[in-house]
């Protein structure tokens, strides 16, 4: 490698003059690291050097608080490291190892200072947080992907707005305000709802139009001048934040039935949005599913709201947006669509079968949708949580539930979501029970950890609560957390089974596919990738006890307990959002094609960018495999 070329033409040096450029490259030592050599060693002082790779192969780490040490990124030929606690005065935030004889240009600090007052810019680069490799391959293939020819003409869902972009000004009045002076303000200012709000400009409540026809104008003998805003409102009305996206307020506002919505920020009223405001926003070309989903009146009309998800998906992507927000979006529609055929089918057996039992129950969906990462092609993962009630009452619900569990299944399967194979939906009796028969389950789990009890209990432990009575899968969720405190080597049995399986790559980074049918050729980004890093991230999140269940916001938590390091975490969640985005476009070119969706890739026709961007992550993937084999593999008894 040519020293003053490269640097010529790599960031930050080729922000400096010329003749520092050739400075430079006639001040450096060579140095060769011979294969498993520890360059240096995270909290070791610094060198006083910045390494430039000559030829060879090296691998970043860093220790977690637990004491695991994970690799976070490799850098070879042309790569540089070791620059900035030069410029930070701190220790090495990591350690570097050689992975095979490697020659470094060894660059002294005293010319570092130089570069740095020459150039602003030039110490700055070492001072910011720099990405990983797979962020970096990432960045580079999603640019690519949304400004090819393919996705110039797709139009934009409106999805990526924010509430604080389309709210408008609050019109407010006190509480004695006459519905008269009220009605009178909303023609004046073309609104169909105010805000009450006391002497402190505290809000007490909203009245709206419904509420001057429903109060005032539908009963017989009210007086519109004497009636007070007080006496109609309703009060504290539902609000979200101004960093709100509007498919989070459209499916909100759908949910609670209601039409305005204050945006509040740090306790107080800035805006208001209306139902009206968010239809407004609507796509032209393919409407809001959002809306139509609540509207839809059949089975049949679900799957056909279904069917458009590809065109969501593929507008997603072509925002440039992070794939996981894609895959949270496609999950609310998921929601929508598999929540209204519930009381599709819960009305049906109601009209069939009489009333339904007098019982609190709760509906939950499971693995990816209880995690809010669903793709095109989900398939059924759910249960039933029953309150506590005798034997004697729970016979007449499943006289009632077994039923209606039957006739869900039979439509979600019908809307386009296929049957789970090992039959964990409610049509199963095992997925269904009072609180206390879950906790018994999850107590036999724990207790006798053969390998199917192990897998059942991977997707059951991602469980959201769709519909019901919420309360439930919150009082279900501390059962877990207890039974798990109490059989702590039950997370060493899932951990065995997850390490047992390795990612596809062989010996110098090679794709390992399937050589049998009906995949011969492909690679599954699903069960090679995307499994074993959620698994292994959901065994340190119920290690800590947390409650929630995305991925990436478990990982966060985790970062924020000190579990895992920031440098960690960045590099997973980078995977995780390279191997779902590769799967994502995957599905979409599939249906596109008229093909049914699926997670199998042939590696091969990706480009060299997408092949080091996919071996990249399986290998960051099975790093983590490698950590949390380590770390659960010395828990107690």
């Amino acid at each position: 490698m040519a020293l003053h070329a490269h640097l010529k033409n790599t960031e930050p040096f080729s922000s400096l003059p010329e003749a520092l450029l050739q400075e430079i490259a006639a001040s450096v030592e060579e140095k060769t690291f011979a294969a498993d050599t520890w360059i240096f060693r995270e909290k070791q002082p610094a060198t006083g050097f910045l390494y430039i790779i000559k030829k060879g192969l090296i691998e970043v780490s860093v220790m977690t608080p637990g004491g695991v040490e994970m690799v976070v990124d490799y850098r070879r030929d042309g790569g540089f490291f070791g620059g900035t606690p030069i410029f930070t005065g701190e220790p090495y935030a990591a350690s570097v190892h050689a992975v095979k004889p490697t020659t470094c240009y060894l660059v002294p600090e005293a010319i570092l200072r130089r570069a740095e007052n020459a150039s602003p810019q030039f110490s700055s680069y070492f001072t910011r947080i720099v990405l990983s490799r797979v962020r970096q391959l990432y960045a580079e293939i999603v640019a690519e992907h949304t400004t090819s020819s393919a996705f110039k003409d797709v139009e934009a869902f409106p999805f990526q707005k924010r509430l604080s972009e389309i709210m408008s000004p609050i019109v407010v009045c006190p509480l004695k305000a006459s519905a008269q002076k009220i009605a009178r303000k909303m023609i004046e200012k073309d609104i169909s709802a105010v805000l009450v709000t006391k002497r402190t400009g505290e809000t007490a409540g909203i009245v709206t139009e419904s509420d001057l026809v429903r109060r005032v104008l539908a009963p017989e003998g009210i007086d519109a001048t004497a009636v007070t805003a007080d006496q109609i409102m309703t009060a504290h009305p539902y609000g979200m934040p101004p960093d709100t996206y509007m498919y989070e307020a459209m499916s909100y506002m759908l949910g609670h039935r209601i039409k305005h919505l204050p945006v509040i920020a740090d306790d107080e009223a800035i805006g208001m949005v209306t139902l009206h405001d968010l239809m407004r926003y609507r796509s032209q070309k393919a409407m809001l599913l959002l809306g139509a989903v609540q509207e839809e009146k059949t089975i049949e009309g679900l799957a056909t709201i279904r069917s458009e998800l590809v065109t969501v998906a593929r507008s997603l992507l072509s925002e440039t947006r992070s794939t996981p927000e894609a895959l949270e979006i496609l999950t609310y529609i998921h929601h929508g669509i598999i929540g209204r055929a519930h009381d599709i089918c819960y009305a049906q057996c109601v009209a069939e079968m009489g009333p339904a039992p007098d019982i609190r129950y709760c509906f939950l969906i499971m693995g990816s949708g209880g995690r809010r990462e669903m793709s095109l092609n989900p398939d059924q993962d759910n249960a039933f949580v029953f309150e506590n009630v005798s034997e004697v009452k729970l016979r007449q619900v499943e006289k009632f539930f077994a039923p209606f569990g039957e006739q869900l299944v039979e439509a979600l399967a019908r809307i386009g979501y296929s049957r789970c194979s090992g039959k964990v939906m409610v049509d199963n009796p095992a997925w269904r029970g009072r609180l206390i028969d879950w906790q018994h389950r999850v107590l036999g789990w724990a207790e006798e950890p053969e390998p199917i009890n192990v897998r059942t209990s991977s997707i059951f432990f991602d469980f959201a609560p769709l519909a019901g009575d919420t309360s439930l899968a919150h009082d279900l969720r501390d059962t877990v957390n207890r039974v798990l405190d109490e059989n702590p080597g039950f997370l060493f049995h899932m951990m065995t089974l997850d390490v047992h399986y390795k990612v596809p790559l062989g010996l110098l980074g090679r794709f390992l596919v399937e050589k049998g049918a009906p995949h011969k050729g492909l690679l599954s980004v699903k069960n090679g990738g995307t499994v074993f890093l959620v698994d292994c991230i959901r065994m340190f999140a119920l290690e800590a006890g947390l409650h929630c269940t995305p991925t990436l916001k478990r990982l966060a938590t985790l970062v924020e307990q000190g579990i895992f390091a920031a440098d960690t975490a960045e590099h997973l969640e980078a995977s995780f959002e390279a191997l779902n985005y590769l799967r994502l476009r995957h599905e979409i070119a599939l249906v596109e094609a008229g093909l049914p969706p699926d997670h199998y890739l042939d590696p091969q026709t990706l480009s060299k960018t997408e092949q080091d961007l996919l071996r990249e992550s399986l290998q960051a993937v099975s790093k983590l495999q490698d950590a949390a084999g380590r770390h659960f593999g010395r828990r107690p008894f």
